[in-house]
């Protein structure tokens, strides 16, 4: 800090730092906390009073139901109600308005209108009407129309009290919760027939599923943490895809860098940014034509003979989850080069030269001096692509279109947009960006990387 006031001054240097303060706030801090509180807070359905909200609401429709069917039984004979509705034949079987009648059509809102309705719990099933002390109340299809508009009005009255009631203990209340959370770590049952569990559990994906607590057995039963499996797939996957990037980009950097004269090293530069020029979401589209049923391979196969494609025998790329990998490396690795390519470029080349001279391998020049100098430019590399690879959402979803199991990215995005579950959407997102920071530690740790070696990189 002394350094920057001496060289811009005090006031270039505040204006810096309060701008650096506010993009920290606005676009790192407050969303995170907005994301932690969101993930803490339960689901509106999922609130009691949301349940008996929603009681009332059925109890009401079904008065009205009832109501009108009333009136159109009155009426007489091919003559319209006051409610639009004319009196059906005796083939319908509607109820009748007197006290003798005792059924009527099934009506979904009156099925609904029972006090013994489940609550959301983490320990098990609750019941609204055991919880709150409620009269167990149901409008009986077989009772007299009079008697159920009767008990749908109680059940309604009583729901709206208890709705009332709750909106404000829960409006006191701070409401959080780690339920979200706990969602990740969910098992769902996965029905398939007894030969097919022998093989899903016999197999070793199976034995390292198991061994990780990622599916188990019960009453004969198999489950599965879905959601667990699919953020632990994603990781793997995006540290396969970081390595892959290093083997092939440290070799390229070296080259650039270090073993080409100037003159040529800026075209070979040249080369690898001008692909780069193109949108990512173009690129990632670019793909589409190479690896479609008759896309480029294919139809280079068919070409030689290997393949007909108008016999159906395309090869399914689609559904290759080693395509998504080859994509995700293409798409992000640029930023694997870049880094490495800065850091080399302030080696001094006589430095290598004397290593040489001194009779050491190549492969010992690397280890002793290229990747010691390197090491702050592999970590920037490898943790900007990984965190990238970490949270790929377009390259899955338009490579696969489907066809293969979804990446974490996905998932997240599905809770909040597709099933509107923000709230579990959220959970899933902030725990993932926690991990993701956890494995990005490791890594520094591993690599014995501090903060300040990152300026190297620069």
């Amino acid at each position: 800090m002394t350094d920057l006031i001496r060289g811009y001054g005090r006031a270039l240097v505040a204006v810096f730092a309060a701008v650096v303060l506010i993009w920290a706030l606005l676009l790192i801090l407050l969303p995170q906390v907005t994301m932690l509180e969101r993930a803490m807070t339960a689901p509106k359905r999922q609130l009691d009073s949301t349940v008996a909200g929603a009681l009332a609401n059925d109890a009401q429709t079904c008065i009205g139901v009832l109501q009108a069917q009333a009136k159109a039984a009155a009426a007489p004979a091919g003559v319209p109600s006051m409610g639009g509705m004319a009196r059906p034949s005796a083939g319908m079987g509607l109820p009748s308005m007197g006290g003798g009648g005792t059924g009527r059509p099934y009506i979904l809102q009156c099925d609904r209108t029972d006090t013994h309705q489940p609550l959301v719990r983490a320990s098990g099933t609750a019941w609204l009407d055991e919880t709150y002390d409620l009269p167990r109340l149901r409008v009986a299809a077989t009772d007299p129309i009079p008697r159920q508009i009767a008990a749908a009005e109680d059940i309604r009255d009583r729901a709206r009290a208890l709705h009332a009631r709750l909106l404000t203990q829960e409006a006191q209340g701070l409401g959080l919760t780690g339920a979200n959370f706990q969602a990740l770590f969910a098992a769902t049952r996965i029905p398939m027939s007894a030969d097919q569990q022998l093989a899903e559990t016999r197999g070793a994906k199976g034995a390292l599923f198991a061994a990780m607590g990622l599916q188990f057995e019960r009453d004969g039963a198999l489950y599965k943490r879905l959601s667990l499996i699919t953020l632990t797939r994603t990781l793997s996957f995006a540290v396969l895809a970081t390595a892959l990037a290093l083997v092939l980009c440290y070799p390229i950097a070296y080259k650039v860098a270090l073993a080409t004269p100037p003159d040529r090293a800026v075209w070979l530069f040249l080369g690898l940014v001008i692909p780069y020029a193109i949108v990512e979401l173009m690129r990632v589209y670019a793909w589409t034509a190479i690896i479609d049923n008759r896309g480029l391979i294919n139809s280079a196969l068919d070409w030689i003979g290997m393949i007909d494609l108008d016999a159906g025998q395309a090869i399914q790329f689609k559904r290759m989850p080693g395509t998504v990998f080859l994509v995700i490396v293409y798409t992000y690795v640029l930023f694997m080069v870049f880094p490495i390519f800065n850091v080399m470029n302030t080696l001094d080349r006589n430095q290598i030269e004397a290593a040489r001279d001194l009779g050491a391998r190549m492969w010992r020049v690397h280890w002793r001096i290229v990747i010691p100098h390197a090491k702050p430019g592999i970590a920037v590399g490898c943790i900007a692509t990984f965190m990238l690879a970490a949270g790929a959402f377009s390259v899955p979803r338009i490579i696969s279109r489907g066809l293969q199991a979804e990446w974490f990215s996905q998932t997240i995005y599905n809770k909040f947009f597709e099933s509107e579950n923000s709230n579990i959407g959220a959970a899933y997102s902030f725990a993932y960006t926690l991990v993701c920071f956890g494995i990005v530690a490791l890594f520094m740790w591993a690599m014995r990387t501090r903060l300040k070696d990152f300026a190297r990189v620069q």
